[in-house]
């Protein structure tokens, strides 16, 4: 049976899983992308809390494109900086790095987070 998107995807994301982890001096900054948006969150896995998180809904945009994923990556780089956060570990969340992946990576190198 052949294997399909998802499942292909899953599989790539267990892998980047279990070579990064997140602490809170360096957090994981985790992407999540759905037909309707896309959703970043710094992430401490030592203690398993979410540090600060944005969408493309808390901006207000409905239609996610690669500037609404580079709009998403600074308001995140700005929130991250107002708790002390300057250095993350990427977790492209087995997506490729292309489009709003990396359109939100670079905005997020925009605004000040180092990878």
């Amino acid at each position: 049976m052949a294997i399909t998107k998802e499942q292909r995807r899953l599989r790539i994301r267990r892998g980047i899983r279990n070579k990064i982890t997140g602490t809170a001096e360096r957090p994981r900054l985790s992407v999540f992308k759905s037909n309707k948006g896309i959703y970043v969150q710094l992430i401490d896995d030592v203690t398993g809390h979410t540090l600060t998180a944005t969408s493309s809904a808390e901006i207000g945009k409905n239609n996610v494109n690669i500037e609404v994923s580079k709009e998403v990556g600074k308001k995140l780089a700005e929130k991250a900086s107002g708790t002390g956060i300057s250095s993350v570990v990427f977790d492209r969340g087995g997506y490729p790095y292309h489009g709003k992946v990396k359109a939100l990576a670079e905005g997020a190198r925009e605004g000040g987070l180092k990878f």
